[in-house]
């Protein structure tokens, strides 16, 4: 019963993440159409005035919104990976606990099997969580998102590869998760100039496979874009 709860309760926070993502890239999709200050652009015009282009009262107020969103995600994260130790322990313990086979004649005691096998090697805090079919069953699917594409410049490599505005990278190249992750991002990047890095995103709750080539072009960096750590 334990574990039916908090496999309906990790169900609920995923579908809460779900929203907050939703609201956090609509948020960062108007403060960074063109014309706008971006994520953290100057408010104020080169002579220290209050810009005359954009309203800032609203991107104060979006920015502000966009803090309390990521503090809510950062939170919500959190519980659902406390609650995948716990389905893991849960199944863990299942897996280890006999029951009486009818089909065995000579009542002898068998394990119970587990379709999550793999859960056991598997960091519980980088893992996503799917609906299976089979009621309220929880699967390991993929590695969760390490970084969000927060700004993407137009006509640069990655929009011209598919990246797009709030999508989650679940990989980079070699880079998947740990420490140092905007560093690490940026020497594969510098590492591949020229050639073709296999990049694994989340848009949308569908898994993507994106293959992106790091390269000089008008603007600023290799890529275009920038990502901010989840």
């Amino acid at each position: 019963m334990v574990a039916t709860n908090v496999k309906a309760e990790t169900m609920s926070l995923m579908d809460k993440r779900s929203a907050l993502e939703a609201e956090m890239n609509s948020i960062i999709a108007r403060l960074s159409q063109p014309g706008a200050p971006g994520l953290s652009g100057n408010l104020v015009d080169s002579e220290g005035f209050p810009r005359s282009d954009i309203d800032i009262p609203v991107v104060r107020a979006e920015r502000r919104r966009l803090a309390e969103l990521r503090s809510d995600h950062n939170e919500v994260t959190e519980k659902i990976n406390l609650n995948i130790q716990i389905l893991h322990s849960a199944r863990l313990g299942n897996r280890s606990l006999p029951f009486k086979n009818s089909g065995n004649d000579d009542g002898s005691d068998t394990q119970i099997s587990s379709n999550m096998d793999t859960v056991a090697s598997t960091p519980s805090q980088n893992v996503l969580l799917i609906r299976s079919p089979n009621s309220m069953d929880v699967n390991v699917l993929i590695s969760r998102p390490f970084a969000m594409v927060d700004e993407i410049a137009d006509a640069s490599p990655a929009v011209e590869d598919g990246l797009q505005l709030g999508d989650q990278i679940l990989k980079f190249g070699n880079v998947e998760a740990g420490d140092n992750l905007l560093q690490r991002l940026s020497s594969e990047a510098q590492s591949n100039l020229g050639c073709a890095v296999p990049v694994v995103i989340m848009r949308q709750g569908t898994v993507i496979n994106l293959t992106i080539t790091p390269r000089p072009w008008q603007g600023r960096g290799l890529l275009g874009c920038h990502f901010r750590i989840l």
